[in-house]
């Protein structure tokens, strides 16, 4: 009978768990920035959704009250019949959002995350529309 018998593996040895240690704190050092970016993308498509409604709301005054009046610059979001409610969303309030009148269908809406609520996107901080629909930071 022979005494001279091996021992199976009940595990990993220290250095497999090492190796498996290291691999994932390399992809969650790559991937963590990377949802960073997706979720800021997120939060400001609920910014840019509001920022759609304000400008909807311009064209509709603009339109009532045609070429010949004079705007003013800064026009509060009640006067384009928001309430104080209605811009209300989870990332951004109602005094987030500015808009100032330069002329007949000429306005810039102002989307500012840095006063907005809780979670707010980091990047970026500040975001505008023109009357055109066209984004700028």
């Amino acid at each position: 009978m022979s005494t001279n018998s091996h021992r199976a593996s009940d595990g990993f040895t220290l250095i497999e768990l090492m190796v498996v240690i290291f691999i994932i704190g390399i992809l969650s050092a790559v991937a963590i920035p990377m949802m960073r970016g997706r979720m800021d993308s997120a939060k400001w498509a609920e910014g840019r959704a509001a920022a759609g409604s304000i400008r909807t709301a311009a064209r509709a005054y603009c339109a009532e009250k045609g070429r010949g009046y004079t705007y003013d610059a800064s026009v509060d979001l009640s006067v384009l019949g928001f309430g104080a409610t209605d811009l209300e969303g989870k990332y951004f309030s109602q005094n987030c959002y500015t808009i100032a009148f330069k002329g007949y269908d000429d306005y810039l809406i102002t989307v500012n995350a840095a006063v907005s609520l809780g979670d707010a996107p980091s990047v970026p901080l500040q975001a505008t529309m023109d009357q055109g629909a066209v984004w700028g930071e």
